[in-house]
């Protein structure tokens, strides 16, 4: 069986994750947005868009960014 077009990108998606290092160029706060942006081939204004809306409409945009925060490790370059 031949792997669909939508799960490699998915797997690309996740293994790009694993990857990402909260930017120390393109940050506002702790730079997990633009690290996500850099990871992965969504921009970074989009992340933070996601998240913001995510704070507003649910509350747990902030519980998600701290995690985040906590658990991506910072660029060193």
């Amino acid at each position: 069986m031949k792997p669909t077009e939508e799960y490699i990108t998915n797997m690309t998606i996740l293994q790009n994750l694993k990857t990402a290092r909260r930017s120390s160029k393109d940050r506002w706060i702790g730079g997990v947005c633009g690290g996500l942006g850099a990871a992965t081939q969504i921009p970074s204004w989009v992340w933070r868009a996601v998240l913001l809306f995510a704070l507003l409409a649910f509350g747990a945009g902030l519980l998600v960014y701290v995690v985040l925060w906590i658990c991506i490790p910072i660029d060193t370059t």
